[in-house]
């Protein structure tokens, strides 16, 4: 992939070979974040799990404790108390079967985030196949498929994150924006950081933190020490 000039520039600042501790490529991440618009910080955590084997796989979600930095949308499948519950909590868009052929055949895609009551699942499992490869098929484990809506809508609108093991076995996860302090990114990256280690699969045998890696939208990557993180 070719780079521009201002990438390679960046790139000089960071030490190829090193590992770096979380203090130092969190301030290195956030100095190298200098595009016009407020840059989002990512981690990116390569697992020596086989998400092919269902007792290997990560799922879950997390509250970042200063959110992400984004306003997120949340489309919630409800009917009757749960309609009128959703609808308070402050979801975006509330609704049941309707939404259907909006979701199918129009496109449409102005959310987020969608949570669903267990009764709605018959329904919304009709969108599993335009829902699921862009991750937002509602999950148990991710606490988008529950009775309490107005929980799940809170979090979510406070800064709750999914993870999840993509084909390639890494774990994309947004940490905030390049405006976030120092201190809100740490805290917000030992929030993710302590979420995934602790979910770690028992069946995994070796290295479970391969490699991981800091970065922000337009500037390079900054590789961490994974054995800091493993106790």
């Amino acid at each position: 992939m070719k780079r521009g000039k201002k990438y390679k520039e960046l790139a000089k600042k960071i030490e190829k070979e090193k590992l770096y501790d979380t203090k130092e490529a969190i301030s290195l991440v956030k100095g190298n974040a200098t595009a016009k618009f407020d840059e989002t910080i990512e981690v990116h955590i390569r697992t020596g799990c086989d998400g092919r084997h269902a007792e290997q796989q990560i799922r879950g979600a997390v509250v970042l404790p200063h959110g992400t930095g984004k306003k997120v949308r949340v489309l919630v499948f409800a009917k009757g108390e749960k309609f009128d519950e959703a609808t308070n909590a402050g979801a975006d868009y509330v609704g049941g079967e309707e939404l259907i052929p909006k979701i199918q055949n129009e496109g449409w895609f102005e959310f987020d985030v969608v949570v669903a009551t267990p009764d709605m699942m018959g329904v919304v499992g009709r969108l599993g196949r335009v829902l699921g490869p862009k991750g937002l098929m509602p999950n148990p484990k991710a606490g988008t498929v529950t009775m309490d809506v107005t929980k799940a809508i809170e979090d979510i609108k406070a800064g709750k994150i999914e993870y999840r093991l993509d084909k390639t076995n890494i774990v994309h996860v947004p940490v905030g924006k390049a405006s976030f302090t120092e201190e809100q990114l740490t805290d917000n990256f030992n929030t993710i950081m302590e979420a995934i280690v602790k979910a770690r699969p028992s069946a995994l045998k070796g290295q479970y933190l391969r490699s991981v890696t800091l970065t922000s939208t337009q500037a390079p990557g900054v590789k961490l020490n994974p054995a800091q993180f493993v106790q």
